[in-house]
Parts: structure tokens; sequence; C-alpha cells
């Protein structure tokens, strides 16, 4: 029971910013499993953003992600 209670408390903790990193990572992964596929649907909900890919697929993205812009994008962007 206490290392239950342990493992919440730790979950109450967890910081927003590793939290943020590690679902942008996620997404990331998902993402680029994607290459390759047409989307035939997207759809922004109010708590998420559902994607219905031509095979049938469905996948939904949750709460803020961010952005991070790439170096490349970075420097071409105007000023």
């Amino acid at each position: 029971m206490n290392d239950r209670i342990d493992e919440l408390i730790e979950l109450i903790e967890a910081e927003p910013e590793g939290l943020r990193a590690a679902e942008l990572l996620q997404v990331r992964d998902v993402l680029g499993g994607l290459v390759g596929k047409r989307v035939a649907e997207a759809a922004v909900e109010e708590t998420r953003v559902a994607i219905t890919t031509t095979d049938g697929c469905r996948y939904y993205f949750y709460g803020f992600l961010g952005s991070e812009a790439s170096a490349r994008a970075a420097k071409s962007a105007p000023k």
C-alpha cells in the first residue's frame, strides 16, 4: 500500500516541462509512423485533435503540445 502511495506522490510531483517534453517525443514518434499515409479527415474537438487516415486508422492528440522550430525554419523565418 505504501509503495502505491509513493508512486502517486511521484506523479503529483512531476514537473510540467518534463511531461511536455515526454509528450512531444511520443507525438513525434506517432507522426513519424504517419509518413506516407494520407489524411482522410482531421477534426479539432473540445479536448483533442482527431486524425483519420485513408486506411481507416484514427489517431488522437490531446492537450497542449506546443511546437519547436527547427534551426533551418528559425533561420529562414521573416523578422
